[in-house]
């Protein structure tokens, strides 16, 4: 055993660039004095770096055990991330469970191509957003094969696109996760998952392997989904050090079914509008990571990585495509302003007008994305004196080059009276219309250098000093394969500076401050479509590559932490009250494109601005917990500006007009939370939650003039029984009272697609009832000897 002292500088930068980082599986630790002694094994000082992170960073953090997300009993993070964290809400543009998209003080981290992404996202200290959009794949992990998730707010340290923080999720390996467990459930909606995970340990080495598979046909129709998904690990511990070679491996398939015109789900709630859309997501990335004690105040981490990201989808859409208005037996193009432009095909020569004439028509969109990314970094930390006090630095830098092909193309076709299109066989090529869906072919390449240096002063035993600066370097090159005008080089520079104080008032209350930045580069896909005059296809087709600014977000934050053991044994209270202020320059946006149906663009829109409060009480006594939270969250913008909408409240020329102060789309001002977990027994534990989310503004409805999408909650159950020490049967229950709500809202052009509706109101349902019940069978776990549970926490 080593005494190891920690510092919340290393503790920072541990987090970022360590793939060894902690694998703690138990839940959430009292909160300690600044300056922590911490017994741990010298092969794994990583362990009590990040447990004591979480209760010394001058910024607001939040730790997710393994024990909690097993309890939520869900196959998604985002899940267990909404029940925890207070500033969390999940939105779902494709309507699919497994692709939701996780919003965080008003920042996405989504699945969805051509969403602004504002959270960086890293698995064992290696960042797994995707190089062309910066989207982030929650299905490829999981989830019980992950030992804790911790969520941190804006700060440098964590690289390009951490606007609104990071989430760091540690996977479990050999020497933290021993013996096996099988996981079998299902229910609703035709669910079926089945897991398997084992890990041991022999003499140095440990193994850790996790395979899932989970199959459910769907809330919606035509919206079934696959998953299969493998984590692996082998480790080596040694005196000074340990070493870790990770695989990852997934094929997933979904059935993403996207919003659909309000009037068209009054007729039933699991009606899809524009089908087919589905997408293929295929994974594999291998990660090498050691941590080395190179002197008794010296130590070195670092990792080494290769990915390969594979996509494929299918997405039905209206087109702007019709029979010409001066020779019927020819298609012509419709640029939104009255005029016409021929669609030619991919010979091209104009395309004749094959389809009868009372046809509707609409095209089937396909795009590919295959990305080979890999990088490396390394952290040297030092932990000393000087000038007598206590002070620990790090210094790292990190490397990430990303090389994507992006394909597409367009397949005229017919609109069935049920929505589906089906495909004439007729593709649409290159036309001289400024809203042109033809074919594309992308190759692009990101290459993302960053240099930080971060230091932790103890300025006595109460008062902690931290401060540093990262600087990101970003290139992106674009070259277009058909002879089109996607090609340009683009170069982003930036040096974010940290500082804060953390502050032990008391032995039971901590206070914190900070000011931090960190910009965003735009991404290789807004790049390629942020042109006003050439818009794309639903962010799917590359026309244009002009420039576009670095998004630039400052926050400053405060906020105070506690907890306290109560009198006559009436059990233990911990609490947290923070606020934060991020103003973001040069955001960007997806705009729609003005009177043409289903394109837009990506654009600068000025300054917004993202603040609010959050607080979160935490109740035990003996075995009742109590968890509640609520947070406020205004998001405005900061500029005036003119955008294109679908809006009821748009103009003659199909604009409507933000100003100051107006809401952001899509962010609710009020998220609330309560949950309540009962251990009954030794054998039985049950749980409920309560989640309220507020009114919040449509997609496209950015001036604030028409009505909200409407508040909701809902309630879920979860259970869970020993029938002897290596069986467990539990089940789930989600929406309990089977509450009809919506997670996402925009809207349509009612005078499109048969003219069916006159409502332009288009949402996402939310999932109906849901129950889930499984079992988990136990084996191989070893004794519980003080050693192992050391190594496994």
């Amino acid at each position: 055993m080593k005494r190891v002292r920690l510092s919340i500088a290393v503790k920072i930068a541990t987090m970022i660039c360590s793939a060894s980082a902690a694998r703690a599986e138990n839940g959430v630790v009292a909160l300690p004095d600044i300056d922590i002694t911490v017994e741990a094994p010298i092969a794994a000082p990583a362990i009590a770096a990040s447990d004591t992170f979480i209760n010394n960073t001058p910024s607001d953090s939040t730790r997710v055990s393994a024990a909690t997300i097993a309890r939520t009993a869900s196959h998604n993070i985002a899940d267990t991330l909404q029940r925890v964290v207070p500033g969390v809400t999940i939105q779902s543009t494709s309507g699919n469970s497994f692709q939701p998209d996780v919003e965080y003080r008003g920042f996405l981290a989504s699945p969805i191509s051509g969403t602004p992404q504002g959270l960086a996202v890293y698995q064992n200290g290696v960042r797994v957003n995707e190089a062309f959009g910066d989207n982030m794949h929650w299905d490829e992990i999981p989830t019980f094969a992950i030992a804790s998730m911790d969520l941190i707010s804006n700060n440098p340290a964590f690289g390009l696109n951490a606007l609104g923080g990071a989430l760091n999720i540690r996977m479990k390996d050999g020497f933290t996760f021993q013996g096996g467990k099988l996981d079998i459930s299902g229910g609703s909606f035709g669910r079926i998952q089945a897991g398997l995970e084992y890990g041991k340990q022999v003499d140095h080495f440990a193994f850790y392997a996790a395979l899932e598979a989970v199959h459910e046909d769907g809330y919606r129709n035509l919206s079934a989904s696959t998953l299969r998904r493998f984590y692996g690990d082998l480790g080596y511990r040694a005196e000074g050090a340990e070493i870790h070679l990770s695989l990852g491996l997934a094929d997933n398939v979904f059935g993403a079914t996207g919003p659909a015109p309000i009037q068209l789900l009054e007729q039933n709630w699991s009606n899809v509008y524009t089908t087919p859309q589905t997408s293929h997501n295929q994974m594999g990335m291998a990660t090498l990571s050691g941590r080395f004690e190179l002197a008794p105040t010296w130590s070195l981490t670092a990792a080494a990585y290769v990915r390969r990201f594979v996509q494929h989808t299918v997405d039905g859409n209206p087109t702007n495509v019709a029979a010409c208005a001066a020779d019927a037996t020819l298609l012509c193009y419709g640029n939104g302003d009255g005029t016409q432009s021929p669609a030619n095909g991919l010979n091209g020569q104009q395309l004749p007008n094959t389809f009868p004439a009372n046809a509707v028509l609409g095209e089937i969109d396909r795009t590919s994305v295959l990305t080979t990314s890999l990088g490396t970094s390394f952290l040297l930390s030092n932990s000393d004196t000087l000038f007598g006090y206590k002070n620990h630095a790090s210094f790292g830098a990190s490397f990430d080059y990303g090389m994507t092909s992006f394909g597409a193309s367009a397949e005229l076709g017919t609109i069935q009276p049920n929505y589906v299109i089906a495909g004439s066989g007729t593709f649409l090529g290159t036309s001289g219309s400024p809203a042109t869906d033809g074919p594309v072919s992308v190759n692009s390449i990101n290459r993302y250098l960053g240099v930080n240096a971060l230091d932790a002063f103890d300025i006595s035993d109460k008062l902690t000093l931290s401060g540093g600066a990262r600087l990101n370097i970003a290139s992106i090159s674009l070259f277009d394969q058909l002879g089109g005008g996607v090609n340009g080089e683009h170069e982003y520079t930036h040096i974010n500076p940290v500082a804060g104080l953390t502050w032990k008032i008391t032995s039971e209350l901590q206070a914190y401050g900070s000011y931090a930045e960190s910009n965003r580069a735009p991404t290789p896909l807004e790049l390629g479509c942020a042109n006003p005059n050439q818009p794309c296809i639903l962010a799917s087709f590359l026309v244009s590559d002009p420039n576009l600014k670095q998004v630039v977000a400052r926050t400053y934050e405060a906020g105070l932490r506690g907890q306290h053991d109560l009198p006559d044994d009436w059990g233990s209270l911990g609490w947290k009250l923070g606020a934060f202020h991020t103003l973001s320059q040069n955001d960007i946006m997806n705009v729609p494109a003005p009177k043409q149906q289903g394109f837009g663009y990506f654009a600068n829109v000025g300054d917004t601005q993202r603040q609010g409060i959050e607080t979160s009480v935490n109740y035990k006594k003996g075995p009742v917990t109590v968890h509640a939270s609520y947070a406020y969250i205004d998001a405005t913008f900061r500029t005036a500006i003119a955008l294109a909408s679908n809006s009821p409240s748009q103009d003659a020329n199909g604009l409507i007009y933000v100003t100051p102060g107006d809401q952001i789309p899509m962010i609710p001002r009020h998220r609330a939370k309560l949950g309540v977990d009962w251990d009954i027994s030794s054998k039985a534990k049950i749980g409920a939650d309560l989640l309220f989310t507020g009114a919040q503004r449509y997609a496209g409805d950015a001036s604030n003039q028409q009505p909200l999408l409407p508040a909701y909650f809902t309630v879920s159950l979860n259970g869970s029984y020993k029938i002897t020490d290596t069986i467990e049967l539990y089940g789930r229950i989600d929406n309990l009272f089977d509450r009809r709500y919506y997670t996402y809202g925009t809207f349509l052009n009612t005078n499109s697609i048969f003219n069916a509706f006159s409502d332009a109101r288009s949402v996402t349902p939310a999932q109906p009832l849901s129950v889930y019940a499984g079992v988990r069978v136990t084996f191989d776990a070893p004794a519980s000897t003080p050693a192992q549970v050391a190594a496994r926490y």
